[in-house]
Order: structure tokens, then sequence, then C-alpha cells
């Protein structure tokens, strides 16, 4: 997973270099916004996944945490290519991370800029939910720990503190022998997974719980919408019970780490026939083929990574 180069606010430190103060606001109340991107190899060289939207994202997130950036979207996607390039990589998992340092204590945080540092660090990670998982399905639990109701704190954030939940759902579901836990928002209804945003197919048609549901609007949960709507299929977003898992004849996640890995199993209850099915199948050679080059790209989501000397500046 060890790299050399990290960007550190506009230059290049070494791994070891990257370090903060035990003080800093974000290790003692979660301050932080992050981004996770996929580079692939393709034939043509490395090439990251929907760079553009994930910075957005980044930004966006900063925005509603109230952490003000130092830096342009336009530096920051420059800087996870060139961080791809200066670690002499084809293939690998990028993570652009907002913090807020400082050296104080107290929940509120110094709102100015000298107080925020920003890193693109990047790992080399394979199947974020094992080797088998995207060819054979993972095992699944509904977790007793729910999403939280709107008005607590904002799910579209992708900001640090929100995981804790995340961490004590897959802590549960893993002590229990799953793969991974799916919550449930704070009305009932099926929200995400700890990493993942959830697909359930029944007769034909591809449910997902609506942006309302306390999910984090991901990314590949939009390519997977769109790549669905252009191989035929009709794609409902909407409220869905927790029943629906059960008599599904199709489950899947998505994410950036976990792309598209079929559900077999929910509480122990076979999914379908318990192995992937024909759509979860189909989107998954789609998305895979278009990320790493195997099939066009339609969509204009591949940001090509020059060679190391030329963008290695």
């Amino acid at each position: 997973m060890h790299t050399q180069k990290i960007w550190r606010d506009g230059q290049f430190v070494d791994w070891s270099a990257a370090t903060i103060h035990v003080m800093s606001h974000v290790v003692h109340y979660g301050s932080s916004v992050f981004e996770g991107i996929r580079c692939y190899k393709t034939p043509q060289g490395g090439a990251i996944f929907r760079l553009r939207e994930h910075v957005r994202r980044l930004v966006d997130s900063a925005r509603i945490y109230r952490i003000p950036l130092r830096h342009s979207a336009d530096v920051l996607a420059q800087a996870c290519i060139d961080t791809v390039a200066a670690n002499d990589l084809e293939e690998c998992y990028l993570r652009p991370v907002v913090i807020r340092t400082g050296e104080r204590m107290g929940v509120l945080p110094e709102n100015v800029e000298s107080a925020v540092e920003t890193f693109v660090l990047a790992v080399k990670w394979g199947r974020y939910l094992g080797d088998e998982a995207l060819q054979r399905g993972v095992d699944v639990c509904v977790s007793s720990w729910r999403r939280p109701a709107p008005d607590t704190f904002p799910t579209l954030a992708k900001a640090g503190g929100n995981y804790l939940n995340g961490q004590l759902s897959l802590l549960e579901a893993r002590g229990d022998g799953y793969i991974e836990g799916i919550m449930l928002d704070s009305f009932g209804y099926i929200s995400e997974g700890t990493g993942e945003n959830v697909f359930v197919v029944r007769d034909g048609i591809v449910y997902t719980a609506p942006i309302g549901s306390a999910i984090l609007g991901g990314i590949t949960r939009d390519s997977v919408i769109r790549i669905l709507g252009d191989l035929g299929h009709e794609v409902r977003e909407q409220a869905l019970p927790r029943e629906v898992l059960y008599a599904a004849d199709e489950v899947f996640l998505t994410g950036t780490a976990a792309e598209i890995t079929p559900v077999r199993s929910v509480d122990r209850i076979e999914v379908g026939a318990g192995r992937p099915g024909p759509i979860t199948l189909a989107v998954q050679d789609r998305y895979l083929g278009i990320a790493r080059g195997r099939y066009s790209d339609p969509y204009s989501w591949l940001t090509p990574v020059p060679e190391p000397a030329v963008a290695a500046r």
C-alpha cells in the first residue's frame, strides 16, 4: 500500500513527512472532508475515473462544513494527476483529504485558511470487500445502527466524522460473520452500506434509495444509474422498506472502493439464486470496461495521467 510522495498544499513531501500535530482539531473532533478516487490501468496508460466530479464533491463537502479551502478545484484536480505521476503509478486509489489543524482545544474551529491543510495521497489498494467479492458476491446483514435523521448532520458531505456511524455498523457485521452491513435511515427505510450505495432488482426494474434517505450521493451510484439507463433498464429512486432485500432478484453495492459488488445473501437469506444476477453482471462489466479502457468512454469519465517526467515538475 505504501507509496513515496504525498502532495501537501502545493508541494510533494516524503510519505513519512506527511504528519500533523496531535492537537490538531481533526484529531479531537473529526473535522475533515475527503474523497476516494480510483486510477485505473488502461491500454493507453493510467486514467483517473470521474476526477472532476470527485473534486467537486470535495469542494462541496468543505463548503457544507465551513472549512475554508486555499486551493481551487482545478488545482486539486491537477494535484491528483500529479500525485499519480510522481509515484510512477498506472493504477492506484487516491485520497485527497482536507483537514482542520491548528493547535487548540474546543469544538469551535479556527475558520481561517492557515488552520486547514490539504493532502493528496496515492495507495495501492485492491478489492475493498475481498478478492472474490466481485465474482461471487458477499454476505451482508441489516445493521442495528441507523443512519442519522435529516436534521442531525449532513450526509451529503463526505466528512471524516460522518464515518463513525459506519464504523460501528461494519464492526458489528464483521463480528457476526458478515462482510458488510446495510443501514436503515431514521424512518426505517433502506439507506446505504458503510461505504457503498445499495441497488435492488425486482422483475427487471432497478431500485435505489433516494438522496433523502441519509445516503452519500455516490459518484459510482450516479455512474451506474446512467449505465443502467443506456442498457435499457428502468431505475426508480424511492424509499425502500427493509423487506425488499429479502424478496429481491438481485442486490448489489456500488462505491469507488467496492466498485460493483454483488450481494449473495442478506441476513443469511439468499438473494435470488445466491449468485450474481444478469443485471448486476451487465452493469459491472460495462462500468469496469469503461474504467479500464476495454470499452469506449461515451461519458468522458476518464482523465489520462501523463508520463511521470511530464507531470512531476
